[in-house]
Formats: structure tokens, C-alpha cells, sequence
């Protein structure tokens, strides 16, 4: 099992041993998918919960005419549809972005997880954290200028991947396509283009490929308006107690 999903649930709430094992033993090697396969359809019925251990995804919505809208981000250590088993249909989809390993869990294994109380407060935590990011994605698109919606999501990026072992302190490789970036702000391919160029020549990014390196990360922050306590990790919630200490 990746380190990523002991990580990002420990990065909400601590575990003991027997909960690590038991996970451990749960999740398991998972199977590979390609890019670009879907993990689940839109529309269908699902009996398993998956659990991304390596590689990234998305969640997306399709419209009549075949626009998408990318309503959120998968990456290692994330359970992208926790209850899902529970819906009738699934009410969007979720594919692999790059080259993925996923774990299917049934119900059972869920329900022995959240029997156990550690691991139920990391996994409805995880699900609060959801729910707030996408509280945040609806800010980002409904108020925030183009170049500012783009840094938002890199911060954002940032914050999660290092999380799990994917970021170093000031760079992370951007799994993710211009188009990718448009129909996750709801911006245009050239929009994108203009934004990423706005951010380079204030030298708030540096980018090569796919790699994006911010030489302050502070002020990348600040231009984005971005305040990492929605994501409700441990490390941000630790140092505002203190804070106010």
C-alpha cells in the first residue's frame, strides 16, 4: 500500500498502530489503470470505494453538449467515493488523469474502518475536507480574476502533494493539461495560456514541462488570496492553536 494514504489521513488525524495495520491489510496492491480510463462512469451503480494509492485523477461532470466541468482533484491518498456504495447512481464521474494504481474496498471494509474510532474521524475528516474544497472551487470560479483563480489552484496543488510525499517545499510536477486547467476555473485554453504567462512574468512561477517551481512561495500565496485552513490539516490547525496561544 503507498505511504500516500497514511499520509494524507495523517495529516488529519493521528493513527495508532493497529489502525495503520489495519488499513494496510485492506487497501492492498490495487489494480492499474491508463490515463484517461474511468474509475467510475456517471450514472452508475458502484459497489466499491476507491482509494487512489499512485497517480492522479479527477471527479468531472458532462453537459448535454459535451462540455466537462472538473469539480475536483484525486491524488494519491485520496478515497474518491467513501459512500458511494450507498447511491442508487453515481451523480458525477471520476477518471485516472495519469497512469493510476487504485484499491477497490467494498462496504464491509468500510464499515470495518470507521469501527474503528482513530480511523472514523480521519475518514469523515477526509469528507469534510471535500466538501470545503469544493466550497473553495466555487469561490475560486464565482469571484477571483483569471490569473488569480490559476495561482489558487497551484497553491492549492502544492499544499495537498506535499502532504503525501509528491512536493518538495517550492515545486511540484502539474499533472494537468492547459485545456485541463480551463474546465477546472472555467476559463478558456487561451485564457489559461494568458494567466500561466501573467504568473511567469511576475515571477511567481517558473514552469518546465510539467514542472512548476515558485521561487516565493509566500507570495504566490498572497496573490492568490490563498488560505490553506480550508484543507484542515493537522500542521495549519497546530500552528493557528499556537497562534492564538
Amino acid at each position: 500500500m503507498s505511504a500516500a494514504i497514511l499520509g494524507k489521513l495523517e495529516a488529519l488525524h493521528p493513527l495508532p498502530d493497529d489502525d495503520r495495520a489495519l488499513l494496510h491489510a485492506v487497501v492492498g496492491r490495487g489494480r492499474p489503470l491508463k490515463a484517461g480510463d474511468d474509475i467510475v462512469r456517471e450514472g452508475e451503480r458502484t459497489d466499491a470505494v476507491h482509494v487512489i494509492i499512485e497517480g492522479h485523477g479527477y471527479r468531472y461532470k458532462t453537459l448535454a453538449d459535451g462540455k466537462r466541468q472538473i469539480i475536483g482533484y484525486l491524488v494519491p491518498g485520496d478515497f474518491c467515493d467513501l459512500y458511494g456504495f450507498l447511491l442508487d447512481r453515481m451523480d458525477h464521474g471520476m477518471a485516472a488523469r495519469t497512469a493510476c494504481r487504485i484499491a477497490e474496498l467494498s462496504e464491509e471494509h468500510i464499515l470495518m474502518l470507521t469501527s474503528r474510532p482513530a480511523l472514523a474521524r480521519a475518514l469523515w475528516w477526509s469528507e469534510l475536507v471535500n466538501a470545503s474544497i469544493l466550497r473553495e472551487w466555487l469561490v475560486n470560479m464565482g469571484r477571483r480574476t483569471p490569473s488569480v483563480r490559476v495561482a489558487h489552484i497551484l497553491c492549492e496543488l502544492l499544499v495537498r502533494l506535499q502532504a503525501v510525499g509528491e512536493a518538495t517545499r517550492d515545486s511540484f510536477r502539474l499533472e494537468l493539461s492547459q485545456a485541463e486547467l480551463g474546465d477546472t476555473v472555467g476559463l478558456t485554453t487561451v485564457s489559461v495560456n494568458r494567466a500561466l504567462q501573467k504568473l511567469r512574468s511576475a515571477g511567481l512561477i517558473h514552469q518546465t514541462n510539467r514542472e512548476i517551481a515558485i521561487p516565493d512561495v509566500a507570495a504566490l500565496k498572497t496573490f492568490a488570496d490563498f488560505d490553506p485552513s480550508y484543507l484542515h490539516f493537522r500542521k495549519d490547525r497546530d500552528e493557528s492553536s499556537e497562534g492564538r496561544a
